[in-house]
């Protein structure tokens, strides 16, 4: 407890060990005619200490010169001031660097005292000074090592929240889409078999009635499908029905046809078990590009091929209609279409047809 209050107050750890050592200072220079002096070299010694921490340089520096005066103006006493100053060094410097500063201040402190003659001191003074760079060495490393381990918990951290929103991110991209090719599917068969039971619902009642039923039927499918997705949202997609694939172009296919488009599927390749993620696009993409040419080719007519190679699925869209791409609509349906097939690492083509009409073209390797 002692120790965390003193780390979370150094300046007040440094006052008080200068305070501490011009105090020992001042008694060795007892009170003799050359107190005075004494007092300014001690001064000049320990009161560089307070700013240690900021100047580690500097302060060796300055306490390596008190010392050396010290030495040759009046007696050689203790090196302690040196020895807080090189353990700062040590503690706070790169090791090359502080060794460098280190080793100059301990020579010239050690030069000084062999010029007055004062082996044994000149020898004695090495072994704190040694131990001080000893010390602080070890508390740098420390330190350097605990930075290290903080930077990379960071990075991690930082790594880790990058990655989330990088998820939540497709998360919601890939909720729009299915959003979109929903409810843009199942209403636009809903406009188109309310406008055709609107029309005959005078002339031929039970041609409106089958327009309504379609309606029905699309209404209920969308509410399936909405119902999923907010299953995944919730977490018990379970409880709802299975995302749709191929198996369940029949049903697509047959959703068009009521709503007045005619519509031929062909298949070429032995039908297969696909991805489940390969196996919903492909879906979309067909869904995306039927629901497009009923809502703005104006075409009658709309051929849908499967092409069930051995290292990819072609899935190709075609009708006799007008640009269903830039048919007034948002472009969602492109862009979410090209999505979902780039997520596979597949392409998608799309454009007019030199025969006339719009074409949708995917490849997804498998």
């Amino acid at each position: 407890m002692v120790w965390n209050w003193l780390r979370r107050h150094p300046n007040l750890v440094d006052v008080a060990l200068v305070l501490a050592l011009a105090a020992g200072y001042i008694g060795r220079a007892g009170h003799s005619h050359e107190w005075v002096g004494g007092v300014a070299i001690a001064v000049l010694q320990v009161s560089p200490l307070l700013v240690r921490r900021r100047y580690p340089r500097a302060v060796l520096a300055a306490t390596t010169v008190g010392f050396i005066l010290q030495a040759v103006a009046y007696e050689p006493t203790p090196p302690v001031a040196q020895v807080v100053a090189v353990y700062t060094v040590a503690a706070s410097l790169p090791r090359y660097e502080a060794l460098v500063a280190a080793t100059a201040a301990t020579a010239a402190a050690t030069i000084a005292l062999l010029g007055l003659g004062d082996f044994n001191r000149a020898a004695s003074d090495l072994i704190p000074l040694v131990g001080a760079w000893v010390l602080g060495d070890n508390l740098g490393t420390r330190r350097a090592y605990t930075r290290a381990l903080e930077e990379r918990a960071e990075r991690l951290e930082r790594e880790q929240e990058a990655e989330r929103a990088r998820a939540v991110a497709e998360e919601q991209a890939r909720i729009a889409r299915e959003l979109h090719d929903v409810i843009a599917h199942n209403v636009s068969v809903m406009v188109v078999q309310a406008a055709a039971a609107n029309d005959v619902f005078d002339s031929r009642p039970e041609r409106a009635r089958e327009a309504l039923r379609a309606i029905e039927a699309s209404g209920r499918t969308a509410l399936a499908e909405l119902r999923r997705l907010l299953g995944v949202v919730r977490g018990d997609a379970a409880d709802y029905a299975p995302q749709p694939g191929l198996d369940r172009l029949d049903e697509l296919v047959a959703q068009v046809r009521a709503a007045g488009l005619a519509v031929a599927v062909s298949v070429e390749g032995l039908p297969r078990p696909l991805p489940a993620g390969i196996d919903l696009s492909a879906y979309r993409v067909v869904q995306e590009a039927l629901t497009n040419t009923l809502r703005h080719a104006q075409a009658t007519r709309a051929d849908v091929a499967l092409r069930y190679r051995d290292d990819e699925l072609d899935v190709e869209v075609r009708d006799d209609g007008a640009d269903a791409g830039n048919g007034g609509g948002s472009g969602r349906g492109l862009i979410g279409m090209r999505e979902r097939v780039g997520a596979f690492g597949g392409s998608l083509e799309t454009g007019p047809l030199n025969t006339g009409g719009f074409g949708v073209a995917a490849r997804f390797p498998l």
